[in-house]
């Protein structure tokens, strides 16, 4: 008889993860990374988004493209916004392994056009208090619905009858996740990380900021009056301001964009909060857009208005 030998047998699982970060603005870059860890080389690998049904998978139309393992898009676009898995394969001793963890890309566009209007304004909201989200298109009101991607990995329409506004008269925690609004031909905008928790909260700006904008972030606690708590507020991880009832910055830059929370030594901490910059630039082409429409229709108008004065000058020369 020979020594025992233990025989482990292990299932091969595909792992998605995201570079550099899954929240995006429309022209940034973005890598869907797929591994299957602690085995052999010789995966191919396939794409897909999850779409209303549960746990049913749309294989991306260029899934060939990420056949290394690396799927890459240089510049996203609104339409980029959704819910990823991976799947790997190998053909020599044939093997297919499940779907993969799910990743969320949401795209911000530079000038989208509908916004997720979100009442109360914040992206961290109490439980059991009344929250209200809309769709809000100047050109066209209808047409618009609001969806969400649960942290339970449910993607599904908010409210029952999928309209533009959807309404909860008590939140719960369930709640918490992704909303954005989505038009009839499947375009998605303005995605928002809705959270909802029951202790301490940070007051945090739904829409991204500008650059050179002021921002204030706030740590509020429903059972205190006022609201607002004397607590320390952290930036990835590291202390940025201490003991004091709001953070201020006068003049945001990029540098400042990333992850925040507030911790309070008795009540405790909030959830983090995602704070996106949006580059001055971009804002002042959407801002300047209006005004060179309103002058090139002027000037327009303007050169019309000369040419048929002339051409009427030369038509009563003529018959004189």
């Amino acid at each position: 008889m020979s020594d025992k030998v233990t025989l482990t047998v292990s299932d091969p699982r595909a792992v998605l993860s995201v570079s550099p970060q899954n929240w995006l603005t429309e022209g940034d870059p973005v890598t869907l990374i797929c591994e299957v860890h602690s085995f052999s080389t010789g995966w191919t690998f396939s794409w897909f988004t999850l779409t209303v049904s549960p746990d049913q998978y749309d294989q991306l139309s260029d899934s060939s493209r990420g056949a290394g393992g690396n799927y890459t898009v240089s510049s996203v676009a609104l339409n980029h916004t959704g819910v990823y898995v991976c799947r790997a394969e190998r053909e020599k001793s044939v093997y297919k392994t499940q779907f993969s963890n799910t990743q969320l890309l949401w795209v911000t566009g530079v000038s989208p056009p509908v916004s997720l209007s979100v009442s109360p304004s914040r992206t961290q909201q109490f439980t059991s208090v009344s929250l209200s989200l809309s769709c809000e298109d100047q050109s066209n009101s209808t047409g618009w619905r609001v969806r969400r991607y649960t942290d339970g990995g449910r993607l599904e329409d908010c409210s029952l009858h999928g309209g533009s506004t959807c309404t909860f008269s008590s939140t719960v925690p369930s709640y918490t996740g992704v909303y954005w609004c989505e038009s009839e031909s499947g375009a998605k905008h303005h995605p928002v990380n809705i959270t909802v928790h029951s202790g301490v909260i940070l007051e945090s700006p739904v829409h991204p900021v500008t650059e050179g904008d002021h921002l204030i972030l706030r740590c509020l606690y429903r059972r205190t009056a006022p609201a607002n708590l004397r607590a320390d507020f952290y930036k990835d991880g590291s202390l940025i301001q201490n003991q004091t009832t709001e953070m201020n910055i006068t003049t945001v830059s990029k540098s400042h964009e990333g992850f925040y929370y507030c911790k309070h030594p008795t009540r405790g901490e909030s959830p983090k909060s995602w704070i996106s910059v949006r580059d001055k630039s971009s804002a002042d082409s959407r801002s300047y857009k209006p005004m060179i429409i309103g002058v090139t229709a002027g000037l327009t108008i303007t050169f019309l208005i000369i040419v048929f004065l002339v051409l009427m000058w030369r038509y009563r020369n003529n018959k004189g």
